[in-house]
């Protein structure tokens, strides 16, 4: 016997939930590289962000891990780094048709990059509440006074890509000498 509502009609048939994110589940794999990218960083003492610029047809044209500390840079971000390899293998600035997937929300010098390089979309995996840009502090990408806004793709594998933030912080953290 159907179970009954309350106005004496049979339930209505819902069909069961997708068990993944579609959205989100397409860039996983190439979240997963740039997780492997990220994983390069710290062998520097740099903070763990890894970042890849994916061309029209999905191959990938650009990476880079933060080398601020290896290379005594203040802009040597994952993502400008991984720009400016993209911009080199197409041989132009603008990377028209191109997708930036990077392992942390994206900072306001680095958003300003996405958006004068005219990337189509940004992919990140973990919100950044103290410097991003994307959206959770500041959204420079969407803002409507700009010539170029791309699509944004929050949240992709973010617990995997927090965790390593979070393991990294915490050994150094330890291992950091006393403050006087």
């Amino acid at each position: 016997m159907a179970r009954q509502t309350t106005t004496g009609a049979a339930p209505v048939a819902r069909r069961p939930r997708p068990a993944g994110d579609p959205v989100r589940d397409r860039w996983a794999g190439a979240m997963r590289e740039a997780l492997a990218e990220a994983e390069l960083a710290p062998a520097t003492g740099d903070v763990p962000v890894g970042c890849l610029v994916l061309g029209p047809d999905g191959a990938v044209i650009g990476r880079g891990h933060n080398a601020r500390e290896a290379d005594g840079d203040p802009t040597a971000h994952a993502e400008v780094l991984a720009i400016r390899e993209a911009a080199g293998a197409v041989g132009e600035w603008r990377l028209t048709g191109c997708t930036l997937v990077v392992t942390l929300e994206p900072c306001t010098m680095c958003a300003g990059a996405i958006v004068l390089s005219r990337l189509d979309r940004v992919v990140y995996g973990a919100i950044d509440e103290k410097a991003g840009a994307v959206g959770s502090l500041w959204d420079v990408v969407r803002d409507r006074r700009l010539n170029h806004r791309p699509e944004v793709v929050h949240g992709v594998l973010a617990e995997e890509c927090a965790e390593l933030l979070t393991d990294f912080f915490g050994g150094h953290r330890r291992t950091a000498p006393p403050l006087p």
